[in-house]
């Protein structure tokens, strides 16, 4: 089984919303840190949300922050990251990605890129003024 699946994404106007999901694996999914990263082209690769799939406050990254949300389904073993607000500068790649037994205070914290152990496939997101 795949750990991370993508899905969602895709181009909005300024001003408007998207959702994108990550269907996990269970063993990706339970007791982990869940988040989502983005990369445009020529920037390093970003941490814009997490959270802890078993409990904690979600970390977002200040130029997320009042317009996205990420958000979880249980049942599903996914992770959504709503996006409202959308501007210009969030046109990036998205991914998802799994951390492995790092604990909840590391997740609420921010996440780095070389702890996570799981990607997803990346989606496109693409924002016009």
């Amino acid at each position: 089984q795949v750990p991370l699946v993508q899905s969602g994404g895709g181009s909005a106007q300024a001003g408007g919303s998207l959702r994108l999901s990550c269907a996990a694996s269970e063993h990706a999914y339970k007791g982990n840190c869940l988040a989502w990263f983005r990369q445009a082209p020529g920037n390093e690769r970003e941490g814009v949300a997490s959270l802890y799939t078993i409990g904690g406050t979600p970390y977002y990254h200040d130029s997320v922050k009042g317009r996205f949300t990420i958000s979880q389904d249980n049942a599903k073993n996914t992770v959504y990251l709503q996006m409202n607000g959308l501007k210009p500068e969030d046109t990036s790649m998205y991914y998802c990605a799994a951390s492995l037994n790092r604990g909840r205070r590391y997740c609420s914290s921010g996440p780095s890129e070389g702890d996570f152990e799981y990607w997803g496939q990346g989606t496109q997101v693409t924002v016009s003024s």
